[in-house]
């Protein structure tokens, strides 16, 4: 920005816009009027549009990587229920219905027993996806 001659420019800003202006303004212990010059000048640069369309980018990729890990999480997390539903559907009989009422309270006392084994395994941040991805590079070693 040019220092020297200035020419006043008298414009009105909605209420809300003119209190992020002066919130930003005290927040950077900078004058509203610089804010203005800086976003004006910024605006009509020609390289603005290609800065911002960079910075979005950038932005784009980055959720696009986090993406790929979520789905990465919730393909192993579907596998591994489905290997363990298969494996428990095989191992288990069908209980005859004099047995129905124990089992179901021993299944009870059981994944109670699984909800706090998985809570302190998520507290540890000892994470299946974290143990699958460290065997499958030692099995390419």
């Amino acid at each position: 920005m040019t220092k020297g001659k200035r020419i006043k420019h008298t414009f009105r800003l909605p209420p809300a816009l003119s209190r992020q202006l002066a919130d930003y303004a005290r927040r950077k212990h900078v004058s509203q009027a610089s804010v203005v010059e800086a976003a004006v000048a910024s605006f009509l640069s020609p390289d603005g549009s290609e800065r911002l369309e960079a910075a979005f980018s950038r932005r784009l990729d980055r959720i696009s990587r986090q993406l790929e890990k979520l789905d990465y999480h919730v393909e192993v997390g579907n596998e591994g229920f489905a290997l363990y539903l298969r494996r428990w559907l095989a191992a288990t009989p069908a209980l005859p219905g004099e047995a129905t009422a124990a089992a179901r309270a021993d299944a009870q006392r059981r994944f109670d027993h699984f909800v706090d084994a998985l809570a302190r395994r998520m507290e540890a941040d000892r994470h299946l996806s974290v143990e699958v991805r460290r065997r499958s590079e030692i099995d390419v070693e």
